[in-house]
């Protein structure tokens, strides 16, 4: 009978553990959007890839993240300007990726959505900077929706623009995630 209710105790006291993943089959999107006198432009990919765990169906509740982006992967809409992108500024052949790691430390159960503020750090170009995001999470068929926007500094990265390309080259840099995500089921 003690082992019984040992057991029982330990069942209760156990956490429920959740793992939610990017679902490479959907839609996903990043984009990447310089606004600069001269030019505009958008840079965008779907090759993200990452994960959010929590416990007790709580998004904030010892919440661990991690996303990246491939670099290597963005399109302009303009091969030339692909190349120089990525040659010249991003320098994908020694940081072909872009990552954040943090963890949701406030959520918001709203009518639609719940509302996250996610606090960590963003990997760029070999430089990392904290940062905290506003976040929404919406439930979406077989899983959910991740939508955020939030801006960086290019500087803040050591990418340097050289004077003529700040016309068409903002230093300030919009950056703009949908993406999609599916609960990850362990066999116990």
């Amino acid at each position: 009978m003690i082992k019984l209710l040992f057991l029982l105790q330990l069942i209760i006291l156990q956490t429920f553990q959740v793992e939610l993943q990017v679902d490479q089959d959907k839609d996903n999107l990043v984009k990447f959007i310089s606004d600069a006198p001269i030019e505009s432009f958008e840079g965008i990919t779907s090759n993200i890839d990452g994960y959010i765990y929590f416990e007790d169906n709580v998004f904030s509740n010892n919440s661990e993240l991690y996303f990246e982006v491939d670099l290597r992967t963005i399109d302009t809409g303009i091969g030339l300007r692909n190349r120089h992108m990525r040659e010249n500024y991003l320098e994908t052949d020694k940081f072909p990726f872009t990552f954040f790691t943090g963890k949701i430390i406030e959520n918001t159960v709203n009518q639609n959505n719940i509302s996250v503020i996610v606090e960590g750090e963003i990997f760029i170009h070999g430089v990392r900077q904290k940062l905290q995001i506003l976040g929404e999470i919406f439930d979406f068929k077989d899983g959910y929706k991740v939508t955020t926007s939030f801006e960086i500094k290019l500087s803040d990265f050591n990418i340097d623009i050289p004077k003529v390309m700040f016309l068409k080259l903002n230093e300030v840099i919009k950056l703009e995630l949908l993406f999609f995500m599916k609960e990850i089921k362990y066999d116990q």
